[in-house]
């Protein structure tokens, strides 16, 4: 189990978590070891651009919403570099960025279950 599946499993139990993620797939919305805050969200509100925390075939990543399906409950999970992860449910996708090194992620806050929550770190 990596450290994104612990997080997964906080977010997944309603916490919003403060962390450092590690990799340069999410460069320059995210860069490696800045602090994100991912929040429960309500997969129904996403949209493209969003970053979630997500599992898609068995692997949980902290990036893109790349395309939704409404018909079918998914969306499609993309790093910032082009390269396509796959479609999940959203029974699979935990949380939102809230923000990334204090910064606000728009329209994020209004997409979570648990808008004004504690925050785990």
């Amino acid at each position: 189990m990596g450290a994104l599946d612990a997080v997964a499993g906080r977010v997944a139990g309603g916490a919003t978590v403060a962390f450092r993620p590690s990799g340069s797939s999410m460069v320059p919305l995210i860069r490696s070891r800045q602090e994100v805050v991912v929040a429960p969200v309500d997969p129904t509100e996403l949209a493209v651009g969003d970053i979630v925390l997500a599992r898609v075939a068995g692997t949980v990543y902290l990036h893109l919403v790349s395309a939704v399906d409404p018909s079918r409950d998914r969306v499609q999970i993309s790093n910032n570099r082009g390269r396509v992860n796959g479609w999940t449910s959203h029974d699979r996708v935990f949380g939102i960025c809230l923000s990334v090194d204090g910064v606000a992620r728009s329209g994020a806050a209004s997409k979570t279950l648990t808008p004004d929550g504690p925050t785990d770190r």
